[in-house]
């Protein structure tokens, strides 16, 4: 009997009320630890991966060799390629596409690369303005790759033995 009528009385009072009111109360004058984003930058985590980056080797070549092991261990769909063989015998990639909106930034893509040409670098400030533009095709994913090729290497440097 007793615990009902103590269950009726937290009810009758409002008992679960004022606890959050409390809780609210004591927030309300707490120091607050809100960032100011373009000004102030929060650290990332060096496991982070944002945007997609192809590599090329340092005589300029690109590392690509189209095995599509990326495009296979991809869980999203996201990756698409089409290669030709070159005159030498060897293949390379005539069409590499990444769709941003289809990627879940796993990893796998980079895993799975034999020659570390696909990389997930600390890029995590990029927008799309246009429909299509989320379809990074090879030439922007080189691009990005020449832009921050010192930053992924010494990232790729670090991370060495964790590989």
């Amino acid at each position: 009997m007793g615990a009902s009528l103590q269950h009726y009385l937290k009810s009758f009072l409002l008992w679960e009320l004022i606890k959050g009111l409390r809780l609210t109360g004591r927030q309300l004058f707490a120091r607050k630890v809100t960032i100011q984003y373009p000004d102030e930058k929060t650290p990332k985590s060096p496991r982070f991966r944002g945007l997609h980056a192809l590599r090329r080797y340092p005589n300029g070549e690109e590392r690509c060799i189209a095995c599509k092991l990326c495009e296979a261990v991809c869980p999203a769909l996201a990756i698409t390629i089409e290669s030709e063989e070159r005159e030498d015998g060897s293949r390379r990639t005539t069409r590499y596409e990444i769709d941003l909106f289809k990627c879940i930034y796993c990893g796998f893509c980079e895993e799975a690369c034999p020659v570390d040409s696909i990389v997930e670098t600390h890029i995590h400030e990029y927008h799309f303005e246009n429909r299509g533009e989320n379809i990074i095709t090879k030439d922007q994913l080189l691009a990005i790759g020449d832009k921050y090729e010192q930053q992924i290497a010494a990232a790729r440097a670090a991370d060495a033995p964790y590989r």
